[in-house]
């Protein structure tokens, strides 16, 4: 019979956690105790915010169930070091206050790891690094909104929510919400839009205030079986279609640190000046692009004509109120 109550327990919530039904026999068995020192151990955990539900009779025993809080969990070492590494991870998503919340958890998790662990998740962090790209505040998903749309995807639940499209036009929702993919740091919901009677791809960040509509539908069949394949169909083979070249009076050193942030190429090179390409995804995009630039040298935009006339308009609606 094991005399350590407390690995005796540990041993136990690990079995339980599988959140399987264990007959009580069973767990004796595994444990090498007693069906009475398993119902000690079961209080034990209660005691510890462990929600324990149990069945009574010949055939009774224990399952772990949800409970209010989150209790302390066990992991195997390549669980935690799997939560380390996708809590690292997750903080670079595009999911609004998600990076603080990420860190917090990384940084617990982090201390208690065992330093054998803990070397394993140093080494992987330090061979793999990122191609980070500028915050944009429209690319930035609320994390509210992102809950509502897993429950209706979840739920066969209607969802309203007001859309705007990639061209600036903004309108109402009406939608069947079948599943949530991501690429990169975007998220998109696949859904079959009830006024259009297709299927449509939502880019969530420029979804706003989705809203259950109190009714619920017969899933479909998402053309190809596959929401990512579907996704990946309507994105096209690449979302970065719009090229641009800038003049730039700077030397191209002076510019990493901006540059870094931006698709580009560097055509010509000079000691005071520069020739660049640039990519973005839509025009608005670009012009923004050009603006965070030109806080750093003076750009003259060389091609498309479209870009510098959106550039312009963009300058003359630039002003400072008088001081």
């Amino acid at each position: 019979m094991r005399n350590d109550p407390t690995g005796r327990a540990l041993e136990l919530l690990s079995l339980l956690q599988t959140h399987r039904f264990w007959n009580c026999a069973e767990l004796a068995a595994r444990l090498e105790v007693t069906e009475r020192t398993v119902r000690r151990d079961v209080d034990r955990l209660r005691d510890l915010g462990y929600p324990v539900d149990s069945t009574s009779g010949k055939y009774g025993g224990y399952r772990l169930v949800t409970g209010a809080h989150v209790p302390p969990l066990i992991l195997g070492d390549d669980e935690a070091v799997a939560v380390a590494v996708g809590l690292r991870y997750a903080a670079e998503a595009a999911i609004d206050g998600i990076e603080e919340t990420s860190l917090r958890a990384l940084t617990k998790i982090e201390t208690l790891l065992p330093h054998r662990l803990r070397r394993r998740v140093s080494v992987l962090h330090s061979s793999v690094t990122s191609m980070r790209r500028a915050a944009v505040d429209d690319d930035i998903v609320d994390p509210e909104a992102l809950s509502v749309l897993a429950a209706a995807c979840r739920d066969h639940e209607h969802v309203r929510f007001d859309y705007r499209r990639g061209d600036g036009e903004s309108s109402r929702r009406l939608v069947e919400p079948h599943q949530l993919v991501t690429a990169g740091r975007r998220w998109y919901l696949v859904a079959w839009d009830q006024h259009r009677c297709d299927w449509r791809t939502f880019r969530l960040d420029r979804l706003r205030e989705p809203w259950l509509a109190g009714s619920h539908f017969t899933p479909r069949e998402i053309p190809g079986g596959d929401a990512a394949s579907f996704v990946a169909s309507s994105l096209g083979p690449t979302p970065r279609h719009l090229d641009a070249k800038l003049t730039i009076h700077a030397a191209f050193a002076e510019l990493e640190g901006v540059l870094r942030w931006i698709d580009h190429t560097p055509i010509e090179v000079e000691a005071d000046r520069c020739l660049v390409q640039i990519r973005s995804e839509d025009l608005g995009r670009l012009a923004m692009t050009v603006a965070r630039i030109a806080l750093t040298a003076p750009v003259v935009v060389i091609e498309p004509a479209e870009l510098a006339d959106t550039v312009r308009k963009l300058a003359s609606h630039l002003s400072v109120a008088p001081s």
